[in-house]
């Protein structure tokens, strides 16, 4: 069963300090949902954008 989360419940979930970065996110892809005036992002698409973002830090010499 899919999770749907508020953008403040998703912004959390992400460990997002503002829903401006959120917000930055959707314009890169992240999908929404909006049903009637009610906006919301599922779980495994946070997973999914997330996953195809991530970015391997090289260590420092």
């Amino acid at each position: 069963m899919t999770s749907y989360f508020s953008y403040t419940q998703a912004k959390d979930y992400m460990g997002l300090k503002s829903l401006t970065t959120l917000r930055a996110y959707i314009k890169q892809g992240l999908p929404t949902i909006q049903v009637g005036k009610s906006k919301r992002i599922s779980k495994s698409d946070i997973d999914k954008f997330m996953a195809a973002h991530r970015v391997v830090a090289k260590p420092e010499k």
